[in-house]
């Protein structure tokens, strides 16, 4: 999924300038952002304060929306560079295209992972016919150093590995949970997990106190660690857990975010991340006039454009807290 904010600012992002290393709880506001003409997200990363959770660099929770009669999503094609994307659906339908040929429809839990590594370009959009309502999440991970330009590739997986306990599913999404591991590929250690607990459940769920971790209400009412977290709403958790009291006062979807704190810093402007201002203009340079990454086949429209770089110059992060 693109960021399709005409006025994107740099922004950098890791290092341990903002990892808290103790548990904490720290209740993270959407910014609501359009993305094409019926969807609207919520943009809970990058956050002011809060820039990544472990390598999660960006995380838009969207719907559930009634598109019976609207296009629904309609993301032209786009680049990507030195991330992963995460496309996770509570409800509907989204047809992936990207440059290397890949075409896929991501259904409900099931994980459609996109490796930009050095350059890639794919569109996403709801099918035709398509489902009345639309709801999930799309998330970025920030690849380190060693891997941020691997060869790009695409993996979409339809089963994934499950951790149950009474009134609690945890799908594995990404990484691993209680000794279950997703198929998909990481590069660093990193979880991310879909939580579906029924009404009046309660649960301990096995954290690693060297993750930092955040929750992503998706659905239903739910106490984490004590805090009522709304749909659309993001709970911080710090560092230095074992475990994480979770209590559903209904049927409820989270998705539970963690990894080792990001050591590097990097820099995240419209769909790029890099590590210096000069990869970012070049990567926008190289979208707009070159063929890096290459053209999305099938998608009936143009591709976006990139939008201009802002010249005020970066600022350095702040210390560890």
């Amino acid at each position: 999924m693109s960021n399709l904010d005409r006025q994107a600012a740099l922004s950098v992002c890791g290092g341990r300038g903002f990892v808290v290393a103790e548990p904490v709880r720290e209740l993270l506001s959407p910014r609501h952002v359009r993305l094409g003409e019926s969807t609207e997200v919520r943009r809970l990363l990058p956050n002011l304060g809060r820039r990544m959770v472990g390598a999660w660099a960006f995380v838009d929770h969207y719907g559930p929306d009634d598109i019976a009669d609207e296009p629904g999503m309609q993301v032209p094609p786009h680049p990507h560079m030195g991330l992963q994307t995460v496309s996770w659906l509570h409800e509907g339908e989204v047809l992936h295209r990207d440059s290397l040929g890949s075409l896929a429809t991501i259904r409900p839990r099931e994980l459609g992972l996109m490796t930009s590594g050095r350059a890639i370009s794919h569109s996403e959009e709801s099918p035709r016919p398509h489902a009345a309502l639309l709801h999930g999440a799309q998330l970025w991970v920030a690849l380190p150093e060693a891997h941020r330009n691997v060869e790009p590739h695409f993996q979409h997986h339809a089963e994934l590995p499950t951790v149950t306990a009474p009134g609690l599913t945890a799908t594995v999404i990404l990484g691993s949970l209680d000794g279950a591991a997703s198929p998909g590929t990481a590069y660093t250690p990193i979880v991310g997990a879909d939580l579906a607990l029924s009404g009046g459940a309660q649960a301990r769920l096995p954290l690693d106190p060297d993750f930092e971790y955040a929750v992503l209400s998706m659905s239903g009412e739910v106490d984490v660690d004590g805090v009522p977290v709304l749909p659309g709403s993001m709970l911080y958790l710090g560092c230095g857990r074992t475990e994480l009291p979770l209590r559903a006062e209904s049927d409820a979807g989270l998705m539970l975010l963690g990894g080792e704190p990001f050591e590097e810093e990097i820099v995240m402007w419209w769909n790029f991340v890099g590590r210096t201002q000069d990869d970012i203009a070049k990567a926008r340079e190289d979208w707009m006039n070159g063929d890096r990454f290459g053209a999305v086949r099938g998608y009936d429209g143009a591709p976006l454009p990139a939008p201009a770089l802002p010249p005020v110059p970066l600022k350095p992060r702040g210390r560890v807290r």
